[in-house]
């Protein structure tokens, strides 16, 4: 079988979870080649032997200034997994490829992702459960074992934090028809601060509230100071926010402190004020889907039985494109991308495009029949 060939250390996590899934080999050339520190990162590395303790019998080939990658992909397994994460990232970068790859395995999958669970960079774990787990339902994955919880909070660049995840297997994705976001009715979110002072917590809610409360009334911010033991090893403090809509879409935005070198340092109010303009323009971007899990909803498309799904998405990202693009070499999967233009009434709104594919009718063949 011929395996498909690429360039460059871009999209690898793209290329990688599509490989996996398809079971077609994928080569990457020339991975930092020309950088003064060529070859793959640690954090990429770190991804790739994740991807091996979930598959069974894949095959990692790597040069040895690893500028070149071979990737053979295995069977996907699961079962119970246990993982450090390289802290140049956060979890949340390899949380996202675990979404994408956990419904298909052979057994439920049971992870334990240790790490940093916040950092300015990757979206964190306290988003991708507010955002992901409900989408993941909407396409049939749900019941008692999907389940995402932060056991321990580890901010950017110590880390020290956990986070369990756990997900059912499913022997087909149903189709949907996602074409009405629907208008907001409430607003929750997280403020959260690890070796803090917790009076940073009600400084952030303040302040976001400030903006959040003249666009609508219900609105709840949990405060979450975690201490001891559970609170990792670097200090910082964040905040995420959700607004839900009446046809169940969630649309999230996040901040979380930068530290040490990473960014310029935020004040607390100005960190709520921030965020809250980040959710009003997630809103006025609109869409059934946030656009962090733009991806993950394309891939759920795809996979699904062989039947039309539709789904309404705010503007696609550059990385978004990219992932079409992918789907088609992987899969020979085409969307259909229609433009909608706002109502007047809506002020125009973002652009919108409603997406339209026929599924794969992608069967788990290796999940075991009860």
């Amino acid at each position: 079988m011929a395996s498909l060939s690429y360039e460059g250390c871009n999209f690898l996590r793209q290329r990688l979870v599509l490989s996996t899934l398809s079971g077609k080999r994928v080569k990457i050339r020339n991975i930092r080649s020309r950088d003064d520190n060529p070859g793959l990162r640690d954090f990429e590395a770190s991804f790739i032997r994740l991807l091996d303790k979930v598959t069974n019998g894949t095959r990692i080939e790597i040069n040895q200034t690893g500028t070149v990658l071979f990737y053979q992909p295995g069977l996907l397994y699961g079962g119970s997994v246990e993982h450090e994460c390289n802290i140049q990232r956060s979890i949340g970068y390899y949380l996202e490829a675990l979404i994408m790859l956990a419904p298909f395995m052979k057994n439920p999958l049971k992870a334990v992702l240790k790490g940093v669970t916040n950092d300015p960079t990757d979206p964190s774990v306290d988003l991708l459960k507010t955002t992901a787990v409900p989408l993941m339902k909407k396409f049939g994955v749900d019941g008692e074992g999907l389940e995402l919880k932060v056991v321990k909070r580890g901010m950017a660049p110590g880390g020290g934090g956990e986070v369990r995840f756990s997900c059912p297997v499913r022997r087909t994705i149903k189709p949907v028809q996602l074409t009405d976001p629907g208008k907001i009715k409430r607003i929750r979110g997280t403020a959260y601060s690890v070796r803090a002072s917790p009076q940073m917590v009600n400084r952030i809610v303040d302040s976001a509230r400030s903006i959040l409360n003249k666009f609508i009334p219900d609105i709840y911010i949990y405060t979450d100071h975690m201490k001891g033991a559970s609170s990792g090893k670097s200090p910082g403090f964040g905040l995420v926010l959700v607004a839900e809509t009446i046809n169940g879409t969630f649309l999230s935005a996040e901040m979380a402190s930068t530290q040490q070198g990473r960014g310029d340092p935020i004040l607390p109010e100005e960190m709520g004020k921030k965020c809250a303009r980040l959710l009003l323009e997630e809103i006025y971007r609109g869409g059934c889907v946030d656009s962090t899990n733009l991806s993950l909803a394309l891939l759920y498309m795809t996979l699904g039985q062989q039947d039309v799904s539709k789904t309404l998405l705010g503007p696609l990202s550059p990385y978004t494109i990219e992932f079409l693009r992918h789907i088609r070499d992987f899969f020979q999967i085409m969307f259909k991308i229609e433009q909608q233009k706002g109502d007047e009434d809506e002020r125009k709104g973002g652009e919108k495009v409603l997406m339209t594919c026929v599924g794969a009718g992608y069967t788990n063949i290796s999940k075991t029949l009860k």
